[in-house]
């Protein structure tokens, strides 16, 4: 794949996502829907609905929800995930379901929201045993995002003098103790997934599992 890819492409690979993902939530049962997911105490419904809020508002709207919460951003993520999540679970997948196909967002950053898409869908299937992945290519492209900059998560932070190398693609950024293993894994761990360093290996692990260390979110006061 080559190393500059289009924004029409990042979105069909998200629009891609969201659909397999769709197809997971559609064979859950009711004990699953409010299963714990892997970010923060969110259970899997209210993933779903954050998913659907954030395909849902554009830069205006972001902003002035933002401000309407004095830039607290665990209200403005509750505000907006409770006006999209349905009335069950049912209605929760229909409104996700109704913004598969979309190309809102509130910055122009398109790898980001793929990998709003790849995150949060692994915080839901990693739990449940779903053994649907995203592709390695969609994957490729949300690790270089997050390699090269901190966006919503601290991903270049988490990783600064490192040297990480995929497996199974043609990601390999950095310099210093080397990490690797799969896109995914490197791109879930940079999302501070610590559960994924579980996957990764090499001399340059103890340092990345410390970063992604719950304890350690919590000193820098960061949100999951």
């Amino acid at each position: 794949m080559s190393n500059v890819v289009s924004r029409e492409d990042l979105w069909a690979m998200a629009h891609a996502e969201r659909a397999a993902l769709a197809e997971d939530l559609a064979a859950l049962d009711d004990e699953q829907w409010v299963a714990p997911s892997l970010c923060g105490d969110w259970v899997v419904e209210e993933v779903v609905a954050h998913l659907t809020a954030a395909a849902s508002i554009g830069r205006a709207r972001w902003l002035i929800s933002v401000v309407g919460a004095r830039f607290d951003f665990d209200r403005h993520n509750d505000r907006r995930l409770a006006e999209h999540r349905g009335a069950n679970p049912a209605e929760t997948l229909e409104r996700f379901r109704s913004i598969i196909t979309s190309t809102t967002a509130a910055s122009g950053h398109t790898a980001a929201w793929l990998g709003e898409v790849i995150v949060h869908a692994q915080d839901i299937r990693h739990p449940l045993g779903l053994s649907r992945t995203p592709s390695i290519e969609a994957c490729l492209e949300v690790a270089r995002f997050f390699a090269a900059r901190d966006f919503t998560v601290p991903s270049r932070s988490l990783v600064e003098g490192l040297r990480l190398e995929a497996t199974d693609s043609s990601f390999a950024v950095g310099a210093g103790p080397l990490i690797h293993g799969t896109t995914l894994a490197l791109t879930m761990a940079m999302a501070r997934r610590h559960t994924y360093c579980d996957d990764l290996a090499g001399p340059g692990l103890p340092t990345l599992r410390a970063r992604c260390s719950p304890d350690a979110a919590e000193r820098r006061g960061e949100d999951e």
